[in-house]
């Protein structure tokens, strides 16, 4: 089996300011907005070279949503900055009417998703945007697992047309995917990183890496694991998923989001229709968050790799 190393670590939201600086470079309709958040989101280097394409909206983020959509009018292409939670549940409305009713071409970066926020607690920690955002039509949903893979995307969604939401987070967290120089991001396809015969573990952000050590503790069990990358929630690569069932013949889904409305539920409704396979969900359970590390809370929430290797041994045993 394929093992995964890594020499350093970085929050992936470095990733998602490095690629807007990126962007700032060499596509001069890229344009910035953020809601009082500029150091949580990184934008200071983007700010600095290009002053006048970037627009601080303060803590108004439904009028940071109706100034994206205006600007892409335009021609523009606006990046909108903040908290995961104030750019979904705090302004839905002005995202479903604004942005994603007339297909606007504005991509939404939130950064401090999920339950690895930590010490702000559970009215920061949101756990719901990926279901959100997954139901509106038309609307591209992305969830990063490292800061190669964040960067590669901040880069690459400027160049799809339509509206875009970009999951990243807060924490350090190991680099083990490749360069964007090495490897393009490609939308909607996932990636495989092990080969497996025995179960499929598709993840998803934070938990791709969880699912990576996760194999290697089963492999010294004994138990052989497909580990699959799936960093665009929408639209799914099915097929990569349907070819790994077909050979294992069972999966595990492992996401930082309620199992409610997330990856998980996406796959399952990809197996009912084509081939209906066993599946345990590693997510959280229906519940909010609560203050603590990172680390404290992965653990506390059922989100780390001996989780994943739970729900492998209970889904195999259903095979």
């Amino acid at each position: 089996m394929k093992k995964y190393t890594y020499t350093e670590k970085k929050d992936t939201r470095s990733g998602f300011g490095d690629g807007l600086t990126e962007l700032g470079r060499t596509n001069p309709n890229v344009v910035a907005l953020c809601a009082d958040l500029i150091g949580s989101l990184k934008m200071n280097q983007f700010i600095k070279e290009n002053p006048e394409r970037f627009f601080q909206i303060g803590i108004a983020e439904a009028n940071m949503m109706g100034i994206a959509a205006g600007l892409t009018i335009g021609g523009k292409i606006p990046f909108t900055g903040t908290f995961a939670n104030f750019s979904t549940g705090r302004v839905y409305d002005q995202i479903r009417q604004s942005i994603a009713y007339s297909d606007k071409n504005v991509k939404i970066c939130a950064s401090h998703a999920g339950l690895t926020l930590g010490e702000d607690g559970a009215t920061h920690q949101i756990l719901e945007d990926i279901g959100l955002m997954k139901m509106l039509p038309g609307m591209t949903v992305i969830n990063t697992c490292d800061y190669n893979q964040t960067k590669a995307a901040t880069i690459a969604i400027a160049e799809h047309e339509g509206p875009v939401y970009l999951r990243f987070g807060r924490p350090v967290v190991p680099i083990f995917m490749p360069d964007y120089k090495e490897e393009k991001f490609e939308i909607g396809k996932g990636i495989q990183l092990t080969e497996g015969t025995d179960v499929t573990i598709v993840a998803t952000g934070h938990l791709v890496w969880e699912a990576l050590q996760a194999s290697e503790k089963l492999e010294e069990q004994g138990i052989s694991a497909e580990v699959i990358n799936i960093h665009t929630i929408k639209p799914l690569d099915e097929d990569i998923i349907l070819k790994s069932v077909a050979k294992t013949g069972c999966i595990v889904t492992a996401e930082e989001h309620n199992k409610l409305g997330g990856l998980g539920e996406s796959v399952a409704r990809t197996l009912a229709l084509n081939n209906p396979t066993p599946q345990e969900f590693v997510a959280t359970n229906d519940t909010f968050g609560e203050s603590g590390t990172p680390a404290q809370l992965m653990v506390k929430y059922g989100l780390d790799a001996d989780s994943v290797v739970a729900a492998v041994k209970k889904v195999i045993s259903r095979k």
